[in-house]
């Protein structure tokens, strides 16, 4: 996260590393070290895991991946659970067609 925080606040760096104290350089295009503003850093560093922090709950939710929920979705139309009129919908009519020109096995 640090090596972002680097490069967000510091647009002209190209290459980070880590010193063996462990702290960070950077360099620009040419080469050149970069003097680093620890104080940007910190703040972008705190406004990148705030960021992070308050997306926990898009990374905890578990749905199914988009295909599995389209073929739930078609399995659903097609089984009539919601209703003979679904399947007059856009939705199940073009992908009925598709179905139907490429059968399984």
């Amino acid at each position: 996260m640090i090596d972002i925080a680097i490069r967000n606040t510091h647009s002209f760096v190209v290459t980070t590393y880590v010193n063996t104290d462990g702290t960070y350089s950077a360099l620009d295009n040419d080469g050149n070290a970069v003097t680093l503003d620890q104080s940007l850093i910190t703040a972008e560093v705190n406004r990148l895991q705030t960021e992070y922090d308050n997306n926990q709950y898009q990374r905890d939710r578990n749905y199914a991946p988009t295909g599995d929920q389209l073929d739930m979705l078609w399995h659903s139309i097609d089984a009539g659970e919601f209703g003979d009129t679904a399947k007059q919908s856009e939705f199940y009519t073009a992908n009925k067609a598709v179905k139907d020109a490429n059968p399984k096995g």
